[in-house]
């Protein structure tokens, strides 16, 4: 299996974060990569890194003026008096009819859904180099690969098209998605984050060419709250292909695996081209948030469910936080992958 890895990501950096009305640090380290890529490594996966893929990729899912304003925002907040080391917004709009502002502390709020993901001098290099580890795992997908993997952070699925929020900037598995979707008719997303993939839900809500589909813990008391319920199925010519699979926070390996072959019994019957899956790991026992009680052979199921539904698979990284289990989690993920296209 291919699998990319861009080292200008650890440029991202973020210190700031809110929990339980605190200020912690941040959970999107760099360190993050490094264990991944020492999970990789134990099933013999090494990285390369990806090109460089134009703007017009990621137009495809995000605005021209969000995608402005993370390249320029950094340098802009350096004018400001008495400026913070990141960018954070302090008002967020709620009213339906707000008009977009002009002036960057407001624009900081309006593109933002939370303060979990500040932006510092070198986030906007990381999350496009994030992005083109996506794009380059797709391509492979579309040159005859039947699986590739990027170890994308920051991560992307809790970002819309113009609102980012939960550690997540460029929405990387929505990007990938709408590449593939250059090709094929129609294309699935398989979400398995304990959290569930509100950005590229939103992003796809009314389109019937792409299949989102949700393996989470239930929003009711879990982030993001406030999307992911079962009764979310989608809009206007998206009816119908959106599909959540929510499940309490003490669900473990087999019932989570259960909701994960559910939802390929679905994307099936939608018979795409091929599957992006944003590849949560904090399922797992051990992950810090707590979302669910998955164990390492919990994870080495679901990518052997995934790999044995045979369609061409983009594995786009997504969560799964710092913890001694995080390298064992991806490994035995892609230990069932890869034992499964290999017996197939």
């Amino acid at each position: 299996m291919r699998c990319f890895y861009a080292p200008e990501t650890e440029g991202h950096d973020p210190s700031f974060r809110i929990t339980h009305g605190c200020v912690v640090q941040n959970a999107e380290r760099p360190e993050r990569a490094r264990l991944l890529q020492k999970g990789l490594a134990e099933v013999r996966l090494t990285t390369e890194e990806p090109g460089t893929y134009p703007r017009s990729a990621l137009e495809r899912v995000h605005t021209p003026r969000f995608l402005n304003y993370l390249e320029t925002c950094w340098d802009e907040w350096q004018a400001l008096p008495d400026a913070g080391p990141e960018v954070i917004g302090n008002a967020f709009p709620r009213n339906a009819a707000a008009r977009y502002p002009t002036g960057l502390v407001a624009r900081a709020g309006w593109h933002a859904a939370d303060v979990s993901a500040p932006i510092g001098p070198h986030s906007w290099t990381a999350t496009r180099r994030s992005a083109d580890c996506a794009l380059a795992a797709a391509d492979a997908v579309l040159g005859g690969a039947r699986t590739a993997y990027a170890l994308c952070r920051p991560p992307g699925h809790h970002t819309s098209a113009e609102v980012a929020g939960g550690h997540c900037l460029l929405n990387v598995s929505a990007i990938a998605a709408a590449h593939l979707r250059e090709t094929h008719e129609r294309v699935a997303i398989l979400d398995i984050d304990t959290h569930h993939g509100n950005g590229t839900q939103d992003i796809f809500w009314e389109r019937g060419d792409v299949f989102f589909a949700s393996v989470h813990t239930d929003p009711s008391d879990y982030y993001p709250f406030f999307t992911g319920f079962a009764d979310e199925t989608g809009a206007g010519d998206g009816v119908g292909a959106t599909l959540n699979l929510p499940l309490p926070r003490t669900t473990g390996g087999i019932s989570w695996c259960a909701s994960i072959h559910d939802a390929l019994e679905r994307i099936i019957a939608f018979d795409p081209g091929a599957l992006v899956v944003s590849l949560g790991l904090d399922a797992h026992t051990d992950d810090p948030l707590k979302g669910m009680r998955v164990d390492d052979s919990g994870f080495t199921r679901a990518g052997a469910l995934i790999a044995d539904a045979g369609l061409p698979t983009v594995f786009v990284q997504e969560g799964g936080y710092l913890s001694d289990s995080l390298p064992s989690a991806l490994s035995s993920f892609m230990d069932g992958v890869c034992s499964m296209v290999r017996s197939g």
